[in-house]
């Protein structure tokens, strides 16, 4: 149960810092529109699972992805720097479709909202 908070304070910290890390000093322009959305510490707190949301299509994915992932060392030695942590934990990036998936669903619940619309809308022209 310790460890439990242990990993989640370490994630929270390991994210915020990530977050600026990505925004301000990453000089990538692959790394340009990108959120960190999720991060998942392992239990011996040695390696992170980190979630990013891009905004583009797959190819801006793809290439922030990339951009991500060479410049993983530099991140790490950041975060390393900025937390004093036992261990400087290994990053692994990957992209999360979560935001995706909402809008994706967003627009097929308005799609269906404006289909209910129009049989009322003409069943009351009629009347």
């Amino acid at each position: 149960m310790l460890e439990n908070r242990r990993q989640d304070r370490v994630g929270a910290l390991i994210q915020r810092e990530l977050g600026e890390i990505i925004h301000r000093v990453v000089k990538d322009p692959r790394v340009a529109f990108c959120t960190v959305t999720h991060v998942d510490v392992s239990s011996d707190l040695k390696y992170v699972d980190v979630k990013v949301s891009v905004i583009g299509d797959l190819e801006q994915k793809e290439a922030t992805l990339a951009g991500l992932k060479s410049a993983a060392g530099f991140i790490r030695r950041e975060i390393s720097r900025r937390l004093a942590l036992r261990y400087s934990p290994e990053l692994r990036f990957s992209l999360d479709d979560s935001v995706d998936h909402v809008m994706k669903i967003d627009g097929l619940l308005k799609r269906i909202e404006t289909e209910e619309e129009v049989p009322e809308n003409s069943a009351q022209d009629i009347i």
